[in-house]
């Protein structure tokens, strides 16, 4: 993989990571919802016009022009697993930002996320 297939793969799945945690902030500043009849109407207002739920679509939106860049370039049996690295940063990041647990469980299977997205960039 040369270095512009693997930036774009590394864009999209940064991009992915940060609309995730962008749209976890999100969740925090709405708070917690129930999908009802009579709510869907405000709580899916209130939820388009967060900044973090906006923020977090806008990453999504120019991820998928990254990613299907990437996919012209890097065999997806290449690329998909390096999504994994997404769950790496996140893990991390949500343990910082939002208080989320880290635990010795969760640390090793990261280890294992990390080996295994080793071995398949290598093949």
């Amino acid at each position: 993989m040369n270095i512009l297939s693997f930036s774009l793969v590394l864009t999209g799945v940064l991009l992915n990571a940060t609309a995730q945690l962008l749209l976890k902030a999100g969740t925090n500043a709405v708070g917690h919802f129930e999908f009802q009849l009579e709510n869907l109407l405000p709580i899916g207002l209130k939820l388009a016009l967060e900044p973090h739920i906006l923020g977090g679509l806008a990453c999504y939106v120019v991820s998928v022009m990254v990613w299907i860049m990437a996919l012209s370039r890097v065999p997806v049996s290449i690329a998909y697993p390096m999504l994994s690295i997404g769950y790496v940063i996140n893990a991390f990041i949500a343990w910082h930002w939002f208080g989320e647990a880290l635990t010795a469980q969760k640390l090793a299977g990261i280890a294992l996320v990390v080996v295994g997205v080793y071995l398949v960039a290598r093949s």
